[in-house]
């Protein structure tokens, strides 16, 4: 229960009073701010607190996202103000120097709805609200659209805020925007258009958003156990419950939305299930390959590496654009530029806009394949059609960024620079590296980080996929490449390609694992190498949403005790030179190797994302 207080002379026959019991506040009355202060004074320490004019006009669904949106300290619409327990001291600052204006500037002097000069004039929340940010407070202001929220004066701005509100259905606004402003073809056209609808049922009979993500991981579970069957029937069933599966992933986003019931522990689950479920079904098509007679190992890994190499190249890019000190916004071309201009021309033709958005092959499009291809087709045909896909969305995607990129006036922050070191995942080996030459690199020229980065990964994958792997020479790659990515990083990564640095930093740790796997020709190597890559790609996604969080990467010793990229693979390559030959000891390593790397990852992932400090992250956007 949360507290709120109708500040002001109460309205006689206004809903208000019932709306705010209806989204669980205990309502009291305090005519000004001396009693106001009171209240709040008097209210559970741990509870949110409200101050609502007792004359306010608008929708209930504005006054649900303007007061009960867990993710915001301080919130703020017309005539309301809402401070949780961790803000409550500031609230009651601005109360106490609002009520103190009061004093001061004696009866009010003027009217209307939103802030005025005067400091007596408005209503009480507002004055509140302005004295929050005056103090430098991050008051986050509600985004109503077409919803109404007003204070009126007098009897007939009353009436007419009141026609205003009568003329916007509230529940169809609340409908529309659970859904995401921006996804793609396929989730816009078949998915969203009922999964709103399935969210709304969820929320009349209290399911949570966890529940329902829950409930999509455990169908995209059945989904692969039906697909390892290697059966017509078993993939037919496997393609529909993928499909189910993706409709369960929209709708606790949307389920989110329409009840406002973000988490942390949401954030967390709703991240690295997508993940979890899409490569726990290539496993799935992998296995029932297997059933048939038809290896796909090599292809499931793949498509694993280049899946997660393409989500490392957009992670990189935003964190190296989200905060340019010049230039436009992440993602969006610079004007005046060749790429600004066709993006306009472009833009002025709608249906192209879809047709970009599907062309990278978002989730929603990539399940929706994989799904069909699944159930008429055989599974190496499906993970063909997968690689070619990525493959295509990532040269366009990347291609675009890098002349972007090159084209852009733009200066990289400390912050920027900071998170691109942190994707980079360097372990003990390459920060000494990095130590020695940090002199000397900081005289080479910008484009050096990601050159010397590439080099190293070249070197590496090429000797993984040429060179004997049980030979010296795939230890000799795996040593040039430690160096090549301590030079990489041993200047500040505020070039204009630095953002390119981890993304080959995954592709060549990720492919190399890869290369030795397939080319060992050891039983069980290629499914143990899978494991690998998947756990050590959850640490590099926990790391992304951390930082996207705002909190920085995972603790030093996480990275130290993993290894970092450069000495994982070192580890690899060693491996392979002297346990190829012993059959089956390279498939038990690479196994004790990726089950190692799991459990201290996932243990130190799951003690951050259940504490207090963790950051509720929510993406308004169509995960590629």
């Amino acid at each position: 229960m949360s507290t709120a207080i109708l500040t002001g002379a109460p309205v006689p026959g206004s809903p208000l009073e019932g709306d705010l019991r209806s989204l669980g506040f205990d309502v009291r009355t305090a005519p000004g701010a001396d009693e106001a202060r009171r209240v709040l004074a008097d209210a559970p320490a741990g509870e949110r607190v409200a101050l609502v004019d007792a004359r306010f006009v608008g929708h209930r669904h504005a006054l649900r996202l303007a007061l009960t949106d867990p993710r915001f300290p301080l919130s703020a619409t017309t005539g309301a103000v809402t401070a949780k327990p961790e803000a409550r001291t500031s609230l009651a600052r601005a109360l106490t120097a609002a009520g103190r204006s009061d004093e001061e500037s004696g009866p009010a002097s003027g009217g209307g709805t939103g802030l005025a000069a005067a400091p007596r004039t408005g209503a009480l929340a507002d004055r509140v609200a302005a004295s929050l940010e005056t103090e430098g407070a991050d008051v986050h202001r509600t985004e109503l659209g077409s919803l109404v929220a007003a204070v009126p004066e007098d009897g007939a701005a009353r009436d007419e805020a009141s026609r205003a509100v009568a003329a916007v259905d509230d529940e169809a606004v609340r409908l529309r925007s659970a859904v995401k402003a921006r996804d793609g073809f396929f989730t816009t056209f078949f998915v969203s258009s009922y999964s709103r609808y399935i969210a709304r049922w969820c929320a009349r009979r209290g399911l949570t958003p966890n529940q329902v993500t829950t409930a999509s991981l455990i169908t995209a579970v059945i989904a692969a156990a039906c697909a390892a069957t290697g059966t017509r029937g078993g993939y037919i069933a496997a393609g529909a419950l993928l499909y189910c599966s993706f409709v369960l992933d929209c709708t606790d986003g949307q389920l989110a939305r329409y009840s406002l019931q973000y988490s942390t522990l949401g954030a967390w689950l709703d991240a690295t299930f997508d993940r979890a479920k899409e490569y726990a079904y290539y496993a799935g098509l992998a296995l029932g390959a297997a059933r048939g007679g038809d290896a796909v190992w090599a292809l499931a890994l793949g498509a694993m590496v280049l899946q997660t190499s393409r989500h490392v190249v957009d992670f990189a890019f935003n964190e190296a654009h989200a905060d340019s000190a010049v230039g436009a916004p992440a993602g969006k071309a610079v004007a005046g530029t060749p790429t600004a201009a066709l993006s306009t021309r472009l833009d002025s033709v709608g249906w192209t806009v879809w047709v970009r958005r599907m062309i990278v092959l978002p989730i929603g499009e990539r399940w929706a394949m994989i799904a069909v291809l699944t159930a008429v087709t055989t599974p190496r045909i499906t993970f063909y059609a997968l690689l070619i896909g990525c493959a295509f969305a990532a040269c366009y995607t990347t291609a675009g960024r890098v002349l972007r990129s090159v084209l852009r006036r733009s200066v990289r922050t400390e912050r920027a620079a900071r998170a691109l070191a942190d994707l980079a995942d360097s372990g003990p080996l390459a920060r000494v590296v990095a130590a020695v030459l940090r002199r000397p690199a900081r005289a080479l020229p910008s484009v050096l980080p990601f050159l010397v980065a590439l080099a190293g990964g070249a070197v590496l994958a090429g000797t993984a996929a040429r060179a004997r792997i049980d030979g010296p020479w795939i230890v000799v790659a795996a040593l040039f490449y430690v160096v090549a990515s301590g030079l990489a990083v041993a200047r500040p990564l505020k070039g204009p390609l630095d953002w390119l640095v981890a993304p080959v930093f995954r592709a060549a740790e990720y492919g190399t694992v890869l290369l030795i796997a397939a080319r060992s020709g050891v039983d069980g190597a290629l499914p143990a190498a899978f494991g690998l890559v998947a756990a050590v790609a959850y640490h590099h996604y926990d790391t992304t949403y951390r930082i996207r969080g705002g909190t920085g990467a995972p603790p030093r010793w996480l990275v130290l005790t993993l290894g970092g990229h450069e000495t994982r693979t070192l580890v690899v390559a060693a491996l392979a030179a002297v346990l190829v030959t012993r059959h089956t000891d390279l498939t038990v390593a690479l196994a004790v190797l990726a089950v190692a790397v799991a459990l201290v990852a996932l243990f130190e992932s799951i003690r951050f994302w259940v504490s207090s400090s963790a950051p509720a992250v929510h993406d308004e956007g169509e995960t590629a």
